[in-house]
């Protein structure tokens, strides 16, 4: 579980990026508050899914019923 952090702040850290990348050409001026915000929880959301999925290893557990 431990890497599932590390990549969750990795990927905040890249949509960071890009947030200031689209500021910076102004392209976010444009597109307007309401669609940058829903783009960022959209965005954050994969974040999470994927950060999750990779988490580690799936096991199946067995139990005997005696």
């Amino acid at each position: 579980m431990k890497w599932t952090g590390m990549y969750f702040l990795g990927f905040l850290i890249l949509i960071a990026g890009l947030l200031a990348a689209l500021w910076k050409m102004g392209v976010l001026e444009s597109i307007g508050m309401a669609w940058t915000v829903i783009g960022v929880v959209i965005a954050l959301g994969v974040g999470i899914m994927v950060a999750v999925s990779n988490s580690g290893t799936k096991e199946n557990i067995e139990i005997d019923r005696k």
